[in-house]
């Protein structure tokens, strides 16, 4: 066994690529994707130290340093935009984070394996449906005139005349963070309910020896096994911190919530793409870019001390 860890160990970088030549080709296309489409494009963060123009080119646009930076954090417009992205990703974040866990624990208690799987199959369809018609079935119950919740509500005598939900601002951040609930939350759950499969059975029977309820076993067993995929799912979900939903937010926005509705991403197409400034949009996006990899990086180093002093 030595012997064959010894000689593995000698092997060179080509000579283990060409021992495992059907996993590289099968890797491969993966691999030009993202050089392609993820790095390559990259060389054009160039632009944002320029006044590009196409029709002089990158290289014959003026060069400008860091000019676009100023512009962009002197404009109040960003800060607003900066403000309503980081609100809007946090509630989806939270909201998205305790459904999916929620929706999975409530599942796996489920015994009876026909409904678990019709519940668990009903609740994940809404993943599949594009935010266009997702949207206009959001506008379509929210409706002041003919939308449900209005309907269900003053029937109720909760309130005593239509609410214009979309036209208020203080509605709007929430109304993004519950239809992303509806939308998501059983596709997010699978995740959870793959993990639990994965604890041994042998400790639900060990809870119920010292008399262990229901929840108390989610509690010290479920939720404690589940815990790394948790930690690995919001690092990768925080890294998305500046993304706020752009197809949603586009869809869903008016005139009458602009100041809670512009995030970046609207903000870089409306002042920046619309109004044919694509250095001041390449600014933008370079800023978001290496925000998000901080918040990655800061994920990271709090989730392995979490684990670290959980395993103390």
């Amino acid at each position: 066994m030595d012997a064959v860890y010894y000689n593995e160990s000698k092997k060179t970088f080509w000579q283990k690529v060409k021992d495992q030549k059907e996993l590289v080709f099968m890797i491969f296309p993966f691999v030009l994707y993202v050089i392609l489409f993820h790095y390559i494009p990259l060389w054009w963060w160039v632009i944002a130290f320029k006044e590009y123009r196409p029709f002089q080119g990158v290289w014959g646009s003026e060069w400008v340093g860091l000019q676009q930076f100023k512009d962009l954090f002197s404009d109040s417009g960003f800060w607003l935009a900066m403000r309503n992205t980081i609100v809007i990703s946090f509630l989806k974040l939270i909201t998205s984070f305790a459904a999916a866990i929620l929706l999975a624990l409530m599942l796996n208690e489920v015994k009876n394996m026909l409904f678990k799987r019709t519940i668990q199959t009903i609740s994940y369809l809404p993943h599949f449906v594009s935010w266009v018609v997702a949207a206009s079935i959001v506008i379509s119950v929210l409706s002041p005139e003919s939308g449900i919740l209005n309907q269900i509500l003053m029937s109720l005598k909760i309130i005593k005349q239509p609410i214009v939900w979309m036209g208020e601002g203080h509605y709007f951040w929430w109304i993004l963070a519950l239809s992303n609930v509806w939308k998501e939350t059983g596709w997010n759950a699978i995740v959870y309910l793959a993990a639990m499969t994965s604890i041994d059975p042998e400790l639900y029977d060990a809870a119920s020896v010292d008399g262990c309820g229901r929840l108390q076993k989610i509690r010290y067993v479920t939720l404690p096994g589940i815990a790394p995929t948790i930690s690995m799912l919001l690092i990768l979900n925080v890294g998305w911190l500046l993304n706020a939903g752009f197809e949603q937010v586009l869809l869903l926005r008016n005139p009458l919530v602009q100041d809670y509705s512009q995030i970046l991403d609207t903000y870089v197409l409306d002042y920046g793409i619309t109004m044919y400034r694509y250095s001041y949009a390449t600014a933008a996006g370079m800023f978001k870019s290496v925000v998000s990899i901080l918040l990655v990086l800061f994920a990271n180093k709090v989730a392995a001390k979490l684990n670290a002093s959980t395993v103390v």
